[in-house]
């Protein structure tokens, strides 16, 4: 009977902390299009809780989205939102700083917007398409998509 109850805690335990535990070498892409401050947030917020639960990240945001990655950015992106204060470029700057995830945006963003890389926060960059498609296909990735 001891032998059984020390089986099932050990399943228990494994079932229920597998989806709390990154695996190892879990790799992510999230890409961020959306105008909205509050789903751009959200998918800093779901990044920085996937890089502290041990996968290894890099953002990539276009079209609007990529307003954030501007030195000059737009206040919506700057703008600290409930109920942390944080708003979308500073979870970036801070995912970005603590962590070294790296953010590029895509690269028809900066010819389309009329800038070139001076106008992006140091440390970000255009993403290379054959690269990114890379990252973006490889087994060992989860995409999200905002």
């Amino acid at each position: 009977m001891r032998k059984t109850l020390t089986a099932l805690t050990l399943a228990a335990t494994a079932v229920f902390a597998g989806p709390l535990q990154a695996e190892d070498g879990k790799k992510l892409v999230t890409v961020v299009t959306s105008p909205d401050a509050q789903t751009q947030l959200m998918s800093m917020v779901l990044t920085m809780q996937s890089v502290q639960q041990g996968a290894k990240a890099q953002i990539l945001l276009c079209g609007p989205a990529a307003d954030i990655a501007l030195k000059d950015a737009p206040e919506t992106a700057t703008a600290p939102q409930k109920p942390k204060g944080m708003s979308p470029q500073g979870l970036m700057k801070m995912i970005m700083d603590k962590t070294g995830t790296k953010v590029e945006v895509c690269a028809i963003y900066l010819p389309n917007k009329g800038v070139d890389a001076s106008a992006l926060l140091d440390g970000v960059s255009a993403a290379k398409p054959p690269v990114m498609a890379a990252a973006l296909m490889a087994d060992d990735t989860t995409v999200l998509s905002f």
